[in-house]
């Protein structure tokens, strides 16, 4: 069983930066596939980028060129590094983990103009 824990959210102007982070804990490995998405309100939730089991990286086209996925294995955790935000990405953002489709609670990104 898997737990994820996101942290960093918060108010970011827009062309500034944030970096979100996912905490897992339990039996996690360093090829599990792991990403993050996002739910504006009012919108369904959708992928912004993850982690294959590869280890290679793959982003949304909207967000592809200002975002950053890295991981620590060391520490279990996965970040999203977010450079230059746009008001359209505020949302709430959820980390996932494929291999037990386990869910994190999220964290709101809010990006003013």
């Amino acid at each position: 069983q898997v737990q994820l824990v996101e942290s960093g959210g918060g108010l970011v102007q827009a062309g500034g930066s944030l970096r979100l982070s996912c905490a897992a804990s339990g039996t996690i490995v360093s090829s599990n596939a792991m990403g993050w998405y996002r739910q504006a309100p009012g919108k369904q939730r959708e992928w912004v980028a993850l982690f294959t089991t590869s280890g290679s990286t793959n982003y949304a086209d909207s967000v592809k060129g200002r975002f950053t996925i890295s991981r620590d294995n060391a520490n279990n955790t996965v970040y999203l590094q977010m450079n230059s935000p746009k008001p359209e990405d505020t949302a709430v953002y959820y980390c996932r983990e494929f291999r037990y489709n386990t869910w994190g609670q999220g964290t709101q990104v809010t990006v003013s103009s």
